[in-house]
């Protein structure tokens, strides 16, 4: 991830009155070790608040450090009676998602047409 996560909430678009949140981040093109604690301190909060779909079309690279914090983030909105999920992935981070498994659990192909409950009852735990 370049640069830091700190307009997380000016960037996000929460919709008034809708429990579901769209994040999308412009800086965060890499999602890897070192830069995945910033994300998991901004977004935990969050996902235990309220549904959030985190938008990944700007990241290029993630590795097993991400992928932890994508569980992680999946694991705390589950407890919380929430759901988080992936949209826009690029290709690189679907096809990683897909060869370990997650993109069943994590990856939203259209989370914006699904309402709040069809979406968290295809949210398994992780």
């Amino acid at each position: 991830m370049t640069g830091t996560i700190s307009n997380l909430i000016e960037t996000a678009n929460f919709p008034a009155g809708e429990l579901t949140g769209v994040i999308e981040l412009t800086e965060l093109t890499e999602l890897v070790r070192g830069s995945e604690q910033g994300l998991l301190a901004r977004l935990t909060p969050l996902v235990r608040r309220q549904s959030v779909s985190l938008d990944l079309r700007w990241v290029q690279r993630i590795d097993a450090a991400g992928i932890a914090a994508l569980i992680s983030l999946h694991a705390n909105a589950y407890e919380a009676g929430h759901c988080f999920t992936i949209v826009n992935p690029t290709p690189h981070v679907a096809e990683i998602l897909r060869l370990v498994g997650l993109e069943r659990i994590l990856l939203s192909h259209n989370a914006a047409e699904r309402s709040y409950s069809e979406s968290c009852l295809e949210c398994p735990a992780a």
